[in-house]
């Protein structure tokens, strides 16, 4: 039987499924076609965390309190393993917008305040200029998280694996640090924009991922 003319027009219009957007589409309304997540277990997919994640942070990007609370039935472990991934993404939003200020003659040393850091990206660690030292601990944070020796899935998370996220959360924090105390102005526009650090102090210390001693931005 042949197809009529009102069949295929109509198979064209459909309605567009959740979580796609069609080609051309705007960026004011990228999102609209998106299905919101109610629950984790209301979705079956196993980057559920990371969607849901990503949904809190677009709808509520200065409510820490809320993007950092595990979600109810929730893995703690794999929620901040996602947090993890996520600060790598919007900090490398961050370098960009350091990249004007932040170079190896305006900051040839990794410091923040009277604090100085060697780069562990090197076979022993050793000085770099404050932006490669920024990008080394970015990449290498990104590496560790993506290594399936270390984090073989993304759907369940041990505990040894989550014996990572101290060191990660540890290094990414100098990012934040060095902008604050070298190049307040960036920081502070980007943080007015985005309230990052706002949520990245929230989730350390929500999980005890750094002693307080060592958190410099009060």
């Amino acid at each position: 039987m042949q197809q009529s003319m009102a069949d295929t027009t109509a198979s064209v219009t459909q309605e567009p499924a959740p979580q796609r957007n069609n080609v051309g589409i705007r960026w004011e309304n990228f999102y609209e076609t998106y299905a919101p997540i109610s629950s984790i277990e209301a979705v079956d997919s196993p980057f559920v965390y990371q969607e849901l994640l990503q949904e809190l942070v677009r709808e509520h990007r200065h409510d820490p309190d809320r993007l950092v609370a595990v979600p109810p039935g929730g893995d703690p472990l794999v929620w901040q393993y996602e947090h993890l991934r996520q600060f790598c993404v919007e900090l490398s939003d961050f370098v960009v917008a350091l990249d004007p200020e932040c170079s190896e003659h305006t900051c040839p040393q990794m410091k923040a305040n009277e604090w100085q850091y060697l780069c562990a990206a090197h076979s022993q660690p050793q000085n770099c200029c404050a932006f490669d030292y920024v990008v080394h601990t970015l990449d290498g944070a990104c590496c560790l998280l993506n290594n399936a020796k270390f984090f073989p899935s993304r759907v369940t998370m041990s505990a040894a694996s989550a014996q990572q996220f101290s060191n990660i959360a540890r290094r990414l924090y100098r990012v934040f640090a060095h902008a604050y105390f070298h190049h307040r102005a960036v920081f502070d526009q980007f943080e007015a924009e985005t309230a990052l650090y706002a949520r990245f102090l929230k989730f350390i210390t929500k999980f005890d991922l750094m002693g307080k001693d060592t958190i410099l931005i009060k």
